[in-house]
């Protein structure tokens, strides 16, 4: 088992002290998986940030059954991760980074619309920063195709008693990302709200 995480707490920068062979315990998995796109349809995965290693599984799942096109961001070439993980499954791969050291220059979402082209019954799948993930949505929504998001929310204890990790929801209320999610329809959240 590998685990991929980027120090930003106080939990995480303990793990990051943990030594070769020291025991940690662990909770999951949590929630919902991925669910594979209905027959006859493709899959269009856009990933950023840590949220890439998120989708690698989805990715190697579904290429030797259906089409699958990926888009990775990152801010820089050094930041990009599982581009050569992603190349080997024969997928259909870009990569955008925001200084232009690998890729296109600019954002993943700025692949998106030429992506769904190539893609015309595709399924968008998306991981990584909320910003990125919102502006997937959108593009989704304006091309009518189907948009699941996992959020990368916060969650402290896994078993939606903290409530720490609430999800506005569009139609109101919140949805627990560990109970309930991380995978939803990005139709129903409240992304204005979503911090």
């Amino acid at each position: 088992m590998e685990i991929l995480f980027k120090v930003t707490g106080r939990g995480t920068a303990l793990l990051s002290e943990a030594q070769s062979g020291e025991r940690v315990r662990l909770v999951g998995p949590l929630g919902r998986a991925f669910s594979d796109p209905p027959p006859g349809e493709n899959a269009v995965i856009v990933a950023g940030g840590t949220g890439i290693a998120s989708v690698y599984e989805l990715a190697a799942r579904l290429a030797p059954r259906t089409g699958v096109s990926v888009l990775l961001g990152a801010r820089t070439r050094d930041a990009l991760m599982g581009h050569e993980d992603f190349s080997k499954l024969g997928v259909r791969l870009q990569v955008a980074t925001d200084d232009g050291s690998e890729g296109t220059t600019g954002l993943v979402t700025d692949l998106l619309d030429a992506a769904i082209d190539v893609s015309p019954k595709g399924r968008i799948y998306v991981c990584g920063p909320t910003a990125m993930m919102r502006r997937a949505a959108e593009i989704a929504g304006a091309r009518g195709r189907p948009c699941v998001a996992s959020l990368e929310n916060t969650m402290a204890c896994g078993f939606g008693v903290c409530l720490g990790c609430a999800t506005p929801l569009r139609e109101g209320g919140f949805a627990l990302t560990c109970r309930d999610g991380p995978m939803f329809d990005a139709t129903q959240i409240a992304w204005d709200k979503l911090a």
